[in-house]
């Protein structure tokens, strides 16, 4: 394959594409009998984006269940023997759940994944519930309908559902060829096209409701990092950040550590190498709500990208979809003009740098002897960056594939 009069690195050239590898990058390069040739009209081509941190199953799933972003009366009238509802901000118990849907079972997800409520029905399957600090129970000992952290439990008691191909087609049309998946203790990747990391055993994910201790967490990480795996410490309050720094001050910090979301960071510095994962697409997509709910001593720190980056801190962008938005030009948007605490803003070309680092960190360019994982955008990077928006990607190839 040739692609022709393409934009690499502010320069219009043409690229060669043989077995999934980009062989050859330069002007006129001539096609061989076999070659397809791809017209570029000058448009930029870049390395295909990667995902520092999504849950693909999770993604699946939620694009096949009911949107409870405004409210629970959509559950009513959704068809199947089981509803499952996913982007629920609020909080309700069985009582309430049985109210909007008595008869089959219903599990609605609130929207930051953490916990899931049932009916009595739902609960009903699970029987007998074992005691677990994340189920909570109401003052007789029953359970209130309400599970904190307890994917595991729910896992593989319900048919699966989603369609993977659907959501390998959605990132293709982002110009995604690669994502992290950061479900903990993943070890089988999920089938899709795009290049797969796995967070695995390296995911530690502190339940804010209920925190280990310093000696439990420091035995955690020695393990890991005992393996020679750096660590990927899920952060999204004050205290599970501080916990963590005082666990890996103590233990040492391996190369390739990373702290996953860092909601709240106090003190950037104190993260000295450190990875941070972050989430500017939250901003744009609760933005309100987190100025009305979020503590006034930490509203400052949240989600901080220019500040982490000025400390030295390096910092990957990510959506945590199904949780925030998928679309990385959507977070590229709010990463550049967030209006709350705008001091953290970057510019646009920062935050796609980081989406073009692949599974291990590494910075990627279109070169020779590098994968054909390649994005064909309608227009220059330059007017990309001015204005971005999934509308700028033409064509998306992975491994020398179109998809």
């Amino acid at each position: 394959m040739i692609l022709h009069e393409v934009e690499v690195r502010g320069h219009v050239v043409d690229v060669r594409v043989t077995d999934g590898v980009v062989a050859e990058v330069g002007p006129g390069l001539r096609p061989r009998p076999d070659d397809e040739v791809v017209e570029g009209r000058g448009g930029a081509l870049i390395p295909g984006l990667h995902d520092h941190h999504l849950h693909l199953r999770a993604l699946a799933a939620a694009r096949a269940s009911v949107s409870c972003r405004h409210g629970l009366d959509g559950l009513r009238q959704a068809p199947g023997d089981r509803v499952r509802g996913v982007l629920f901000a609020g909080s309700v118990d069985r009582h309430e759940l049985d109210r909007v849907e008595p008869s089959r079972p219903v599990r609605v997800q609130h929207r930051s994944g953490a916990l899931w409520m049932l009916n009595s029905a739902a609960l009903a399957e699970l029987e007998p519930l074992p005691h677990l600090p994340g189920v909570e129970r109401d003052g007789d000992g029953r359970p209130t309908g309400r599970l904190w952290r307890l994917d595991d439990l729910l896992r593989g008691t319900w048919p699966s559902t989603g369609d993977l191909d659907a959501v390998s087609r959605e990132l293709a049309s982002y110009g995604i060829t690669g994502v992290t998946d950061a479900t903990p203790d993943l070890t089988e990747e999920p089938p899709v096209p795009q290049r797969v990391t796995l967070l695995g055993r390296r995911k530690l994910l502190l339940h804010d409701h209920d925190l280990p201790d310093v000696d439990a967490l420091a035995a955690a990480v020695r393990e890991r990092h005992a393996e020679g795996l750096p660590v990927a410490v899920h952060c999204v309050t004050r205290d599970s950040l501080l916990l963590t720094l005082a666990v890996l001050d103590e233990v040492g910090r391996l190369p390739g550590d990373r702290i996953e979301h860092g909601a709240v960071i106090p003190e950037p510095s104190a993260l000295a190498g450190l990875h941070v994962v972050t989430q500017p697409g939250f901003l744009a997509d609760r933005g309100d709500d987190y100025a009305r709910d979020v503590d006034a001593e930490d509203l400052p720190h949240l989600y901080p990208y220019a500040g982490l980056l000025a400390a030295g801190i390096d910092v990957l962008p990510s959506s945590d979809a199904p949780y925030g938005p998928l679309d990385p030009w959507e977070v590229m948007r709010a990463a550049a003009g967030r209006t709350l605490v705008p001091r953290e803003r970057v510019p646009v070309a920062t935050v796609l740098e980081g989406y073009l680092r692949d599974g291990d960190l590494r910075p990627r360019s279109v070169v020779a002897g590098t994968a054909a994982d390649l994005v064909l955008l309608h227009v220059p990077l330059a007017e990309a960056l001015r204005a971005p928006d999934r509308s700028a990607v033409r064509a998306t190839w992975i491994g020398g594939l179109r998809h």
